[in-house]
């Protein structure tokens, strides 16, 4: 085509040079946001959280923002065990909070607080009951996003993390145990999302003589379904390299509800499709960024 006046070239060259700058305004520079500078509000991403599901999520708190996931209630019942026994196991949580700080614009640190903790067992045979309470193991986590925090179909992430033996009254086994988590997000047509996550434990022996590797393997599809009302779908699966462990699998589902743009609030239910996990898993909980 050729162009006949010179009024037109100029109209054409300067269409053509706000398309080519239209991605870097979409992408701002954030990089020289910390901690101690933290990311304007009008740059901030929009709130991801890493719950309710059990897919964490590549995505980090913004530099110098704090983000509080609280499991106001969670309750788990387990009756058909993986050794067949004749027991009924019932568990309280309560006020157990995922502390979120933004380091920089690609890295946060998080540190899981177990405030409250109740675990019931009763032998249906002799009637026997066990009962412990109290505080359970601090863990903390460093989540470092590599591609995808502020824009794109896909984003992945890696999140080392480490358990602190400071659980009270025998809800823990007095060890420090750790792994590496990989979470990855992609969005799908027809608004939909997928999140894909892998993850490796190195936990002890029940025996206490050292420690074997956990593989732990999610899948899950989420979508807007009124309003700010969302949904999503869940699998769970954990393998153990522990002799005599058996297979963890969970069937999970929930909704999730924007109250604003920093304050989210959510409710599940994870469900055993195998004996070792627990038979019903119902929680609601809450997420405050700030």
């Amino acid at each position: 085509m050729k162009i006949q006046n010179s009024t037109t070239l100029k109209t054409l060259l300067f269409v053509v040079s706000l398309v080519s700058v239209a991605p870097a305004f979409a992408q701002a520079d954030k990089s020289q946001y910390t901690l101690w500078n933290p990311t304007p509000r009008e740059l901030m991403r929009p709130i991801s959280t890493d719950r309710p599901d059990m897919t964490e999520s590549p995505y980090t708190v913004d530099a110098g923002h704090f983000q509080i996931e609280t499991d106001l209630l969670n309750y788990s019942y387990d009756r058909h065990n993986a050794s067949f026994a004749n027991e009924r196991a019932e568990s309280w949580s309560v006020a157990a909070a995922n502390v979120k700080v933004g380091l920089c614009n690609s890295t946060d640190l998080q540190v899981l607080i177990p405030t409250y903790n109740w675990v019931r067992v009763k032998d249906r045979t002799t009637g026997a009951v066990q009962k412990n309470s109290g505080f359970g193991d601090i863990v903390t986590r460093l989540k470092i996003n590599i591609w995808g925090n502020d824009g794109g179909k896909t984003a992945f992430g890696i999140m080392p993390f480490v358990k602190f033996p400071t659980a009270q009254d025998n809800l823990g086994n007095d060890a420090f145990e750790g792994g590496l988590i990989l979470p990855l997000a992609v969005e799908l047509p027809a608004g939909w999302s997928m999140g894909l996550m892998t993850e490796v434990d190195f936990n002890e022996d029940v025996s206490g003589s050292g420690y074997h590797p956990e593989f732990i393997n999610t899948i899950t599809f989420s979508r807007g379904l009124i309003g700010n009302l969302g949904g999503y779908v869940e699998f769970f699966s954990l393998v153990s390299a522990e002799s005599g462990s058996d297979w963890i699998g969970t069937l999970n589902g929930g909704l999730t509800y924007a109250v604003t743009d920093d304050i989210q609030l959510d409710a599940g239910v994870n469900i055993g499709v195998t004996r070792a996990a627990d038979d019903f898993n119902p929680f609601v909980g809450i997420t405050w960024r700030f």
